[in-house]
């Protein structure tokens, strides 16, 4: 992040903390509907005392002028605006294209992609448009992070940066257990955004949600920055696990967020106040497609080491401590001797389970991996993947109230690789180069369909536009006359066959259109169609 950002970043923490003391003492800290004075948290304290500067501003008895509150906003305006300014230029949008599919809808999440629905789709030889989501481009060679759920079914791919380059993609990698791709652009010096550790992401942190869905018709909303905190971390909703066919090895260990966020914004980062990403939203609550005040994000460490798998090795290698555990409950911790409500119970050992050769037993309650904190089931999963395959960890437990250490090898979890979609189009007809079926002017014709008064017009007839093609996709419509194409007069169909006949794949076609209404009114339009690439 630039050093510019840093300092307005130091200046907003400074402001705001002497902001909020002195309306503090100025106000007793009172309830909005109590009399009594509320003093901060012990925790809160020492937040402050860790991130306040050696001598702060003496907090005033009054309260602060109006002035004093707008510069303080405007400082937090400012660095907001900063780190959107800074992260949304490798913020691209992925659209996606393939065969019609039939969706799975979910009633207690929605994923936040907005694809076409199979059994809506009429059938074509074109691709159909999937749906779009959002990315961000994590090196400047071009790779880019997304979710899994946005590219699972594409034959094709395209991002779209900002600055309106486009760009094929190639799927690198994608894995169902995490929701976690990777995909690859060619490019040089792309702009890129810094990670930050998620690991270290504490609840009621600001955060930032950036989508860039793009401005298609699958897209309710184009663009996004919204803000807003961390309202909960580790939180399971079993919506990963579903789209991985229920594998033991899903990774549900998502984040909460209150940052509005909406369809399209799948694969968008979530980022920290100093503008690093720390998550990748990926699911919604919602009874209706739409935001209904909690968003879910993928942390960005366990993103990343998936990632490096995929670009790596192609494919998922994840460690194993190969034990079925569950979250404990207050009876749990009586029994067990805990001496708090966190950890995960061993319940038993799949075959070959290092962990059980190495002497942990069931009702063992793990609370902690080299020193790192286990609470709860998704933390473990996280932790024990961050390691390689065949490393050595402590596994810290406690078995009936007694702590004990045990050096295990990890093993290689058995993930299911899905299989690659071919990328390759269906074949298309000659004669729908760019999707369009044309006829003679003849008088007949267009008094069966009611257009006599295109009698006097020279040109072809459009008679039919394919469903999901490309004059389609471009709004060309039926019934209107194409009297040019790239410039050159069109009077038969002859003509209009001899003006496609050198049009190449990549190419775009000009077509010079005009209609004429039941009223006389004559419109002419310009309309530049993309030819697909083969």
């Amino acid at each position: 992040m630039s050093e510019p950002v840093r300092s307005k970043l130091k200046i907003i923490l400074y402001t705001s903390l002497a902001l909020a003391l002195g309306l503090g003492l100025a106000s007793g800290f009172e309830w909005a509907q109590g009399g009594h004075a509320a003093t901060l948290p012990a925790a809160t304290r020492a937040a402050m005392q860790r991130t306040a500067p050696a001598t702060l501003p003496a907090a005033s008895t009054q309260r602060p002028s109006s002035e004093a509150d707008a510069h303080a906003l405007a400082e937090v305006s400012r660095v907001f605006v900063a780190i959107a300014h800074d992260v949304k230029s490798a913020v691209v949008s992925i659209d996606t294209r393939g065969q019609p599919h039939q969706n799975v809808s979910q009633e207690r999440l929605e994923e936040l992609f907005g694809p076409f629905r199979g059994d809506q789709v009429p059938q074509t030889p074109y691709d159909v448009p999937l749906g779009r989501g959002s990315g961000f481009i994590v090196s400047e060679d071009g790779f880019v992070l997304t979710n899994n759920h946005v590219v699972a079914r594409a034959e094709r791919i395209q991002v779209s940066l900002p600055d309106g380059r486009q760009f094929d993609a190639e799927l690198v990698g994608r894995d169902p257990t995490t929701d976690v791709a990777i995909l690859k652009i060619e490019g040089k010096d792309l702009p890129t955004v810094q990670f930050g550790d998620s690991d270290g992401l504490a609840v009621g942190e600001f955060v930032l949600a950036i989508g860039n869905p793009g401005l298609q018709s699958s897209s309710a909303l184009p663009f996004t920055v919204t803000a807003g905190i961390v309202s909960a971390k580790g939180r399971d909703l079993g919506i990963i696990r579903e789209n991985a066919n229920a594998s033991p090895y899903a990774i549900e260990d998502l984040i909460q967020t209150d940052a509005v966020i909406n369809p399209g914004n799948s694969g968008g980062p979530l980022v920290n106040y100093k503008g690093e990403v720390i998550g990748i939203n990926t699911a919604i609550a919602s009874l209706t497609g739409y935001y209904q005040g909690y968003g879910f994000a993928i942390p960005i460490n366990l993103a990343r080491d998936v990632m490096e798998d995929l670009i790596e090795y192609g494919r998922v290698r994840r460690a194993a401590l190969r034990v079925n555990v569950s979250q404990p409950t207050a009876a749990d911790a009586r029994v067990f001797g805990l001496p708090s409500l966190g950890g995960v119970v061993v319940q038993d050992f799949p075959d070959d389970s290092p962990a059980l050769e190495t002497g942990i037993e069931r009702g063992d309650v793990i609370i902690a991996i080299d020193d790192r904190p286990v609470e709860r089931v998704g933390q473990l999963q996280s932790v024990i993947a961050s390691y390689e395959p065949g490393e050595r960890v402590i596994v810290e437990l406690i078995r009936y109230g007694t702590p004990m250490q045990f050096n295990v090898r990890l093993a290689e979890a058995d993930v299911p690789q899905p299989e690659p979609i071919a990328a390759a189009p269906a074949a298309r007809p000659s004669n729908m180069v760019i999707g369009v079926q044309v006829s003679a002017l003849e008088p007949q014709l267009l008094e069966e369909v009611g257009l006599q008064q295109l009698r006097d017009l020279e040109g072809v007839l459009i008679t039919d536009v394919a469903a999901f093609g490309p004059a389609h996709m471009a709004n060309v419509p039926r019934f209107w006359v194409i009297q040019r194409v790239n410039g050159t007069p069109v009077r038969s169909v002859s003509d209009f066959d001899v003006a496609l006949s050198e049009v190449k794949p990549g190419d775009a076609v000009s077509l010079d259109l005009i209609a004429v209404s039941p009223e006389g009114d004559v419109f002419h339009q310009i309309v530049n169609v993309g030819v697909p690439e083969q």
